[in-house]
């Protein structure tokens, strides 16, 4: 009798410790699930107007995936996002041309998140539809005046560029070779602004995002090559430039920004690159 209790106390204790095993067990699974709860907080980004449109459908996106999840954009230009990063007053800083040696050098870092064609632009009464490389520098650096000499009409050529800090002016005097040699008419703040001098002037030409063109302007050929997604992926297209997203060198990023910058450098966010006008790095 004494032995058949003491089996029965036995089997009894090795259930029990089976189920406070198996309570442990779930412990650890409620554990995991709560590590991979998603973040709450907000991502702050600032600089390039180019990159208005792609950061702002990869932010909308980002919020619906994530609910209590904010995210902002200052669009300030290029140069005031790099510095805005470099200080500290955004997670993200966005640069519509690559960082030089002295940034690098300062401590930040680059990560490219896309590829984007600078567009020639010239109002839609323009008749001129091609130019090629070397006319572009030419009229901007005012060795042509006259769209006449283009193939346009008897008309001066009213050169519309951005301001110096901007990463558009950068990317697009770096590729034409006109660096410092422009003779600007006008030289506005942002992408926006370009293209709506531009629409307002039938003699005007001016550079913007191939994202951000409207059909209150017509983008020309270059070097007979149609500006596109296609064309820029493929390297035809000779005006274009990176985006790049500019963080601190060994600077961890908050929880929520960190889970933005792995979500829009993956390929899950190449369709939403794309639908915006630029071609994804990834």
């Amino acid at each position: 009798m004494k032995k058949i209790i003491a089996l029965m106390l036995t089997l009894m204790l090795t259930l029990s410790l089976a189920a406070c095993g198996s309570d442990s067990n779930s412990n650890t699974d409620n554990s995991d699930n709560n590590d991979s709860a998603a973040v709450t907080g907000t991502v702050s980004t600032d600089g390039s107007t180019s990159m208005e449109k792609v950061i702002g459908a990869l932010g909308e996106s980002f919020m619906d995936a994530n609910e209590g999840v904010e995210f902002t954009y200052n669009p300030t230009g290029s140069g005031a996002g790099i510095t805005a990063a470099q200080e500290g007053r955004c997670d993200i800083g966005l640069s519509s041309r690559a960082l030089k040696d002295e940034e690098k050098a300062g401590g930040l870092k680059e990560t490219v998140l896309a590829y984007d064609g600078i567009a020639i632009i010239v109002n839609p009464e323009n008749p001129v539809n091609d130019l090629t490389l070397d006319q572009i520098a030419k009229l901007y650096t005012g060795e042509i005046t006259n769209w006449k000499d283009v193939g346009g009409n008897d008309a001066e050529v009213v050169l519309i560029g951005r301001e110096a800090a901007s990463g558009t002016r950068d990317g697009f005097e770096s590729i034409t070779g006109t660096k410092d040699k422009c003779q600007y008419r006008q030289e506005l703040t942002s992408t926006g602004d370009v293209i709506t001098a531009v629409s307002q002037n039938p003699d005007a030409i001016g550079y913007a995002s191939l994202a951000s063109i409207k059909d209150s302007v017509k983008a020309l050929n270059v070097d007979g090559v149609t500006p596109s997604e296609a064309t820029v992926k493929d390297g035809s297209y000779k005006v274009q430039r990176p985006f790049v997203l500019v963080t601190v060198e060994g600077k961890e990023l908050t929880p929520v920004a960190q889970k933005f910058f792995d979500y829009i450098t993956s390929p899950d966010a190449a369709a939403i690159i794309a639908k915006a006008g630029a071609v994804a790095a990834n």
